[in-house]
């Protein structure tokens, strides 16, 4: 496999405050790699860095062997990052087939735009039968497949997911965390951010614990789930 994303030494200032502190991690492609850690520890930062949303302090981003660092959101996007970000901000005045349009607004081929559609709509059946749908009219889990959707709609190399268990029912996160299995096993890379630790490593290859913007633990999912240190802080002992 070779490497997709590769992150060295990261840093990130917020004015005063050092909220990355050298973060390095590697995402091999065709891989579901996960970020775990508490509320504060820099997983949504580290995300936001890598996808343009703010700029480093340090360090450096190669995304399929180009330098990333620093380069403007919309760049990145087109160079084939699409993210999924926390609490979903769909676009609640639009439908849902809408929502998707504009996930695709980079994909110029027609052709394509139908093919990633018709793969979006297998995904997630229920997005299909609400396309006309006001999107605020969806239940928190249908925001979510939207959110996952619209990234897709993009043809990432990477899927970003920032916290796609977050405030859903069991049985939805399990049905979510399926489709992430699949999404990935149809030839997308994934980095997941998640407070849901068990859950992500059940179907994560690779995961990097964050405690206070630094990588404080990191290795194959399966070792990490035996790991005692992650179980008494993560996996509820």
């Amino acid at each position: 496999m070779s490497e997709l994303l590769k992150v060295e030494g990261l840093r990130l200032n917020y004015g005063p405050i050092t909220a990355l502190k050298g973060v390095d991690l590697n995402v091999e492609e065709g891989t579901i790699v996960a970020i775990l850690g508490a509320n504060g520890a820099g997983k949504t930062s580290t995300l936001k860095v890598i996808s343009g949303l703010l700029k480093p302090a340090g360090g450096k981003i190669a995304f399929d062997g180009a330098n990333i660092a620093g380069k403007s959101a919309h760049k990145i996007a087109k160079m084939g990052i699409m993210q999924s970000p926390e609490g979903r901000h769909v676009l609640v005045g639009l439908t849902v087939e809408e929502n998707l349009r504009v996930g695709g607004y980079n994909v110029k081929d027609k052709a394509q735009l139908e093919r990633n559609f018709e793969r979006v709509y297998t995904l997630f059946p229920r997005l299909k039968e609400r396309a006309k749908q006001q999107s605020s009219t969806l239940s928190g889990g249908e925001q979510q497949m939207l959110a996952i959707g619209r990234a897709l709609m993009g043809s990432p190399k990477l899927l970003i997911l920032d916290e796609p268990s977050l405030g859903l029912a069991p049985l939805l996160i399990k049905d979510i965390f399926e489709t992430l299995k699949k999404i990935k096993e149809e030839g997308t890379t994934i980095l997941i951010v998640e407070q849901n630790a068990l859950a992500t490593l059940k179907i994560a290859d690779y995961a990097y614990v964050l405690e206070l913007g630094k990588i404080s633990m990191h290795g194959k999912a399966e070792d990490l789930m035996k790991d005692e240190r992650l179980i008494s802080a993560y996996l509820g002992g």
